[in-house]
């Protein structure tokens, strides 16, 4: 038995990294997979699984010896104490290309993630499908995307593009909750420069084509931008920390009601200007609320004018959604609807109130919105906050018009509180645009046309766009001087934390994609 485990030992060295090995990878300005761990996990408590798979590819040009891991470490670990599988596929070995054992490695811990109800965290860093094993390479594929369907809003699963993640490789990142990526050293694309350049001429670098800041800025695709592997990690342990493990648990919170004392914040008195048409920073406002000031920003490069993140308020992790005043005057647009859906439908799979910070003067007009679909993307927002189950706080800070009130402010939509600052406006429109459509007859034949509509203007928001108007119909739950909102936050959370809904029976909606 000892002879035997000490073949065994040999053996596993085999899958110790050469110096050579190690300086491939150095050389482009990667870690190797191993640094990876050791910087995701907390000290010693990464447990490898299946470190003796090879491949089966020996038949088809590939090395006749054996490549241990075949190109990719699995297995458990923790992470500020909380259990997670993980997934890192290792470029040195095979260029970390997918091939049938190590898909059947992948789905292996994500499967266990599933059992033991852990999150689940992939490194993407390889080559794409293993050519040398056809269609087998492509099985792999298949059976990954399947299993992260399933897992989707059961596990928080998470994705860091560490390398080149190119073809169909690149769908398993996105069917996941959220993706990581790092300057210069991440590529995420479905066909490359050269392809592009045959089918339809354009010239693209592949920086530009599939890189860190494309990604986080243009695309959409990923939501978070680092510029080293250490940082990216860093923000990756952050996220397992606010975040449940599954779906049957509430969102991490205080031991006690009163952990953290509910304190005024005097200084949100002065924020928002008096004149409506000079802008502020929301996140200013966001900051002064939450616990220690910390706000873990989501999607921050991509439709600013949307602000989405996840912060603790007495020491319970919850959902921030707010509007930019400082980007297109804080109206939603088609890519911030997206932004505001997926983030709510997130939280929604994984019991975590959302609380919405409102200044919106309704979604964004233009004609390249309405062909590029504002109708079908608003709509997403409207669906999902419908759709959501969970604590829905909204806090009036500014103006809520139209449609967009609807989406974010609206009892009727399922808002369990709404909170006003006194100078708060809610109404179909702003005041001025009303009058120039109610009064436009008088407006052309005023000769005193400014004294007419400025008069106008003051009784359309005494009547209207009053909170107290509001208020008195039950739209509105509170109305607040501005240095109290964290104090009524924390009170609605901690009353509304195990609200529960009971829906009609359905396999699931048909959310307008």
């Amino acid at each position: 038995m000892t002879e035997r485990y000490i073949e065994f030992k040999k053996e596993l060295l085999k899958t110790k990294l050469s110096d050579a090995r190690i300086n491939s990878q150095h050389t482009k300005n990667k870690l190797t997979a191993e640094e990876r761990i050791n910087l995701l996990a907390d000290k010693d408590t990464f447990v490898e699984l299946n470190a003796f798979t090879t491949h089966r590819s020996n038949n088809f040009d590939l090395p006749n010896k054996r490549i241990y891991r075949d190109g990719i470490i699995t297995g458990c670990c923790r992470i500020k104490g909380k259990l997670v599988f993980v997934a890192f596929q290792d470029f040195t070995a095979i260029g970390g290309s997918m091939g049938e054992m190590q898909a059947q490695k992948l789905c292996n811990v994500l499967e266990k993630a599933l059992e033991t109800g852990a999150p689940f965290i992939q490194i993407n860093d390889s080559g794409g499908a293993r050519i040398q094993e056809g269609i087998m390479a492509l099985e792999g594929y298949n059976k990954i995307f399947k299993l992260n369907t399933l897992a989707s809003g059961v596990i928080p699963q998470i994705s860091a593009i560490l390398g080149p993640c190119a073809g169909g490789a690149s769908y398993s990142p996105a069917i996941t909750d959220f993706v990581f990526m790092v300057k210069d050293i991440s590529k995420m694309f479905i066909t490359g420069p050269n392809v592009i350049k045959q089918v339809t001429g354009e010239d693209v670098t592949l920086e530009e084509l599939g890189g860190a800041m494309t990604h986080n800025q243009i695309s959409g695709n990923a939501h978070f931008y680092y510029e080293t592997e250490r940082e990216c990690f860093n923000s990756i342990r952050e996220l397992i920390y606010l975040l449940p493990s599954n779906n049957t648990e509430l969102a991490p919170g205080p031991d006690n009601y009163r952990d953290i004392a509910a304190r005024p914040a005097p200084e949100l008195n002065n924020i928002v200007p008096d004149d409506p048409k000079k802008t502020f920073d929301m996140k200013t406002i966001i900051k002064a609320v939450v616990d220690d000031n910390y706000f873990y920003e989501v999607h921050s490069l991509y439709a600013p004018n949307a602000i989405v993140g996840f912060a603790r308020l007495n020491k319970r992790t919850v959902g921030i959604v707010a509007n930019q005043p400082k980007f297109s005057a804080g109206s939603i647009d088609i890519n911030s609807s997206d932004k505001i859906a997926r983030f709510v439908r997130f939280c929604d799979c994984f019991n975590i109130p959302i609380i919405n910070f409102v200044d919106v003067p309704g979604y964004l007009p233009g004609v390249s919105q309405e062909y590029g679909g504002i109708i079908r993307h608003g709509a997403k927002v409207l669906f999902a906050y419908a759709e959501a189950t969970i604590p829905k706080i909204a806090v009036i800070v500014r103006k809520a018009f139209g449609g967009a009130y609807i989406a974010l402010a609206s009892p009727s939509l399922g808002y369990d509180r709404v909170i006003c600052w006194p100078n708060a406006e809610i109404a179909v429109m702003g005041a001025e645009a009303a009058v120039e459509i109610i009064y436009a007859k008088e407006l052309n034949s005023s000769e005193e046309r400014d004294k007419f509509k400025k008069q106008k203007v003051e009784e359309y928001k005494k009547l209207f766009s009053n909170p107290l108007n509001a208020a008195a119909l039950n739209i509105v739950d509170m109305i607040i001087e501005p240095q109290y909102t964290r104090i009524e936050l924390i009170n609605a959370i901690e009353m509304l934390i195990t609200k529960k809904q009971f829906r009609p029976y359905k396999k699931h909606g048909n959310i307008p994609l």
